[in-house]
């Protein structure tokens, strides 16, 4: 039965570890689209102004 609970804990693990490893890609990506939207809105902005 110990096996079982093993088993059970490794998934929960397993998953866990997905998670962490999804988080630690997309977030950069987050940053990096945020940024690249205000450097175009701040050109754009400066653009017409000029």
């Amino acid at each position: 039965m110990w096996i079982v609970k093993l088993i059970a804990e490794q998934r929960k693990l397993n998953a866990e570890a997905g998670k962490m490893t999804r988080e630690t890609f997309w977030y950069p990506v987050a940053v990096a689209t945020g940024l690249i939207g205000t450097v175009a809105t701040i050109t754009a902005v400066l653009i017409k102004l000029l």
